[in-house]
């Protein structure tokens, strides 16, 4: 059985700063159904791109990439915020809708030739999604494709155009406003 997913989508307008809707995607976590359909929607995009890796940012894209990794038989590797991760790592910075940020991934996470899908929560401006794809390219991955559960569409949400040449898939499609 189906569940309309856009349901269990909370907007909050003015966060985290004054301008901006939050899409919230937590309430797809409290009812199991909505978050198994959106487990299964990603993993059924993992397997059709023929990934054998889920890369996901944190934290969002730990909600959604792990169970999407184990359903897919694969492995997980974090993507995460500066002084987070103990080993030895490669870093990417980039602009965010409403400030910048800094991404990390150990540099062995990924081996030559792996296929990575990446994984999260929203598509706004791309930044992370983009700079995730730059450090597993960096480390000699393919990005097979990037997933997430909504893509905003409005002003000055570009994601797509930032994520062009790659496959990019999303569940739902919201107006940023």
């Amino acid at each position: 059985m189906s569940v309309n997913l856009e349901d269990y989508i909370a907007s909050i307008p003015g966060f985290p700063i004054e301008g901006i809707l939050f899409r919230d995607v937590t309430p797809i976590m409290t009812n199991p159904e909505a978050y198994q359909q959106t487990i299964d929607l990603i993993a059924e995009y993992g397997r059709k791109v023929k990934a054998d890796l889920v890369v996901g940012p944190e934290s969002r894209g730990f909600w959604f990439g792990c169970p999407a990794a184990l359903q897919m038989g694969v492995g997980f590797a974090p993507v995460r915020k500066p002084g987070k991760l103990p080993r030895e790592t490669v870093s990417c910075k980039y602009d965010l809708e409403y400030g910048s940020n800094e991404v990390h991934m150990h540099k062995d996470a990924i081996k030559p030739g792996q296929r990575v899908l990446i994984v999260d929560d929203l598509l706004a401006t791309g930044g992370t999604a983009k700079a995730t794809a730059q450090m597993v390219e960096e480390l000699g991955g393919t990005v097979a494709g990037i997933a997430f559960v909504i893509e905003l569409f409005g002003n000055g949400m570009e994601g797509r155009k930032v994520l062009e040449g790659y496959d990019v898939y999303n569940i739902l499609k919201l107006s940023d406003q």
